[in-house]
């Protein structure tokens, strides 16, 4: 099994689309909080770039985000992300201090 991460996704929305991408961000929050091996999914948007939004996320495994991936709630975003998503990146950070 793998060490506990951190990841940041960076999503970036479709223009004029920030506020339907936020609304399924946030639709998001609640059932991957509730997930095993979630320890943190905090959402955020750039002050600077309204279009930007980045989901600080803390993982007990790469189990736990391999599964979070597959949930139904990830797929049904995937399946919709491309109305109104221009750009997704995941970073995953290792904890140094």
């Amino acid at each position: 099994m793998s060490q506990p991460f951190t990841a940041i996704a960076t999503l970036i929305a479709k223009a004029g689309q920030q506020d339907v991408l936020e609304q399924h961000l946030r639709a998001l929050l609640e059932p991957t909080r509730a997930e095993a091996g979630c320890g943190q999914y905090d959402l955020h948007q750039d002050l600077a770039n309204p279009l930007a939004f980045y989901m600080i996320e803390k993982w007990s495994s790469d189990e736990a985000l391999q599964a979070h991936d597959a949930s139904a709630h990830i797929q049904n975003f995937r399946a919709r992300a491309s109305d109104f998503l221009e750009h997704f990146e995941l970073k995953r950070l290792r904890d140094l201090a």
